[in-house]
């Protein structure tokens, strides 16, 4: 997510609760849980106007109330239950009650698991991921555009800032759109409730973490939309903020305790600055800005040294991959977390869902800085992240300098096969998630200065590296435009709203060139989602020359030869230094054109193209 200073004034945190009038008994988070899960212990968050003032009880075979925590706000217990493993599921009451009081209390329900084969699949470098913001891809309920009560009613398609429509019934209602162009794997920006003033259409400044915003629908829709995709075969993938919460989030508006979150004398924002984290000669103040400071106004950053803050966050993701069913997380802002913190959440993760992954955005420059974030990382931090991949800002970097780079000895095409060349420090670099483009980004058709054979050279590369494809919503068919600012790359699918004019969705609303781009994806997709060869396949790549790099993706099947021609005009290619792998192989098929070559001696490579071809006997 990139740093966007609000012009909301500074929002000062004061211990004084802000909701005088709340009910005696507001609410209980998790609203309910699951028997046997791995970690018997649950915390539940219970709010209420002096509940603390409130003696609890209950009464369950198999639930133990271990303790009962009471924090620096009244209107706050933090209750510490032990769920036994051979608890039956059933309803139970929590009893609140106080001398000369009316006894307060709340039905508590713990359910059975869901033990489906096909839910919580973890998401690998065998799929390929679709990044939609859903707030502008279709439209599929228009009740739910205009929320009453909340704090932003403008609905105004006509303008980058506010909220256009898009829901997730308009994503359930294109899947078969998106499982054409070979999509396995659905990314959403998050889509929890952001009831803020203006500008939470993105989704980064949640207000409740156990509520779908309505005006995308309900958290049945969300499961709906999981299950949907589950029986065609795809996964979904949650995105996540751990490092802030919104400020009107119902829980900073009446903080359990003044250190809920980083405090300021004055407002100070993160320094975005991750070198200091391992720079061994960095300042100790500096480390906190990083850390502690804020992400921007609006967004209170939380401090993740407060046990209960750790308890709230974690149980919330808990809480939705085993009601939802979701596969995997994408992990917002991780650099500016704590450590420590992000580290403990991963094991408690990974020991609930053994298939279960994630991978983080680490919006940072340097292959080294990049992976000091990944597992299997411990130098200079003492201990191990438990992050399996990151967003490979470094290949995009890569990718990009290759296609419109002059060649030189680090430059052009050469920047690309250095970056792969570093996977070294990884401890599998497989797991990085590869991308041209997102929702912070330039769209990749423009940073190509709209040439589409270089376009369709990147897109050949994206799904043939290694790592785990992601494509953004709208690349297949060339949307265009710079991120300055973020909202002009964030525009409608057209098509996904009833009065659009065009729809995109079909190939009768393309024009000719976008019905070239989606085939040219499609196609690719398609066999790399068909032929383990470019999922799993190892690969070997050679020092570029001449401005041609070449790149081969092989197992005990098949081999891909996969050529990047980076010049500005066409080149023959004698294949004699590529014997170690094209041995035994006369014969190739072009996959994106499906015409075969016949000899593998020499080979044209048009200006600007990469070929992908598989060698044949």
């Amino acid at each position: 997510m990139k740093v966007k200073i609000s012009s909301i004034l500074f929002f000062l945190l004061i211990s004084v609760s802000v909701f005088a009038q709340i009910p005696a008994l507001e609410r209980v988070e998790p609203s309910f849980w699951w028997v046997g899960m791995n970690n018997p212990k649950l915390q539940l968050v219970v709010h209420g106007n002096q509940i603390a003032s409130r003696e609890v009880s209950l009464n369950y075979e198999g639930v133990k109330l271990v303790k009962i925590n009471r924090v620096e706000n009244p209107n706050y217990l933090f209750l510490d239950l032990e769920i036994n493993p051979g608890t039956t599921p059933g309803k139970f009451e929590i009893a609140f009650t106080k001398k000369n009081a009316k006894k307060l209390s709340y039905s508590y329900q713990l359910k059975a698991r869901d033990k489906s084969p096909n839910r919580i699949l973890g998401v690998t470098n065998k799929d390929f991921v679709y990044l939609i913001m859903p707030d502008r891809f279709a439209n599929g309920d228009k009740k739910n555009d205009i929320v009453k009560g909340m704090e932003e009613t403008t609905l105004n398609r006509d303008s980058m800032y506010y909220r256009h429509g898009g829901d997730i019934q308009g994503i359930i209602n294109h899947l078969d759109y998106l499982q054409e162009l070979g999509v396995t794997t659905l990314w959403l920006n998050p889509v929890l409730e952001n009831n803020q003033p203006k500008t939470s259409y993105h989704g980064y400044a949640v207000t409740d973490n156990y509520k779908i915003d309505p005006r995308f629908g309900t958290n049945a829709l969300y499961k709906k939309l999981i299950d949907d995709c589950h029986l065609k075969g795809m996964k979904v993938i949650k995105d996540l903020v751990h490092n802030h919460l919104g400020s009107e989030h119902w829980i900073i508006k009446d903080m359990p305790s003044k250190d809920w979150v980083h405090q300021w004398p004055t407002y100070t924002k993160s320094s975005f600055k991750d070198q200091v984290l391992f720079d061994p000669y960095a300042a100790a103040n500096d480390k906190k800005q990083m850390t502690d400071g804020w992400f921007d106004h609006h967004m209170p950053d939380v401090n993740q040294n407060n046990e209960f803050v750790k308890n709230y966050f974690t149980q919330s993701h808990i809480w939705w991959i085993e009601y939802a069913g979701i596969d995997g997380f994408r992990l917002d802002t991780y650099a500016y977390n704590d450590p420590v913190y992000m580290a403990e959440w991963g094991k408690a993760i990974k020991a609930e869902y053994p298939r279960f992954t994630f991978f983080a955005e680490t919006w940072v420059r340097g292959v080294p800085n990049q992976a000091f974030f990944t597992q299997g990382n411990t130098i200079n931090r003492g201990f191990d992240t438990e992050l399996p991949g990151v967003t490979d800002f470094q290949a995009l970097w890569g990718i990009n300098e290759a296609l419109n780079g002059k060649q030189g000895w680090d430059d052009g095409v050469n920047r690309l096969y250095t970056t792969i060349a570093s996977d070294f420090v990884y401890q599998d670099a497989t797991r990085n998630v590869v991308f041209l483009d997102n929702h912070d980004l330039s769209r990749f058709y423009s940073v190509v200065g709209e040439d589409f054979t270089k376009y369709k050279s990147g897109i050949a590369w994206l799904l043939t590296t290694r790592g785990i494809p992601q494509l953004y919503y709208g690349t297949e068919l060339l949307m265009k435009n710079f991120s300055n600012p973020d909202g002009l790359v964030r525009d409608d699918f057209k098509g996904g709203w009833a009065e659009d004019k065009v729809n995109k969705f079909t190939a009768s609303g393309r024009t000719e060139k976008e019905n070239e781009a989606f085939n040219f994806v499609k196609t690719l997709a398609n066999y790399r989602k068909n032929n383990e060869v470019l999922q799993t396949g190892k690969l070997m790549q050679y020092v570029p020359e001449n401005g041609i790099y070449v790149y081969f993706r092989y197992n005990a099947d098949k081999t891909v030869m996969i050529i990047m021609n980076s010049n500005d005009k066409e080149e023959i290619l004698n294949t004699s230094r590529f014997e170690e792998r094209t041995a035994g192989f006369t014969q190739a098929l072009n996959i994106t054109s499906a015409t075969k070559i016949n000899s593998l001696k020499t080979l044209t490579i048009p200006a600007k193209t990469t070929l992908v071809l598989e060698l044949q006997k």
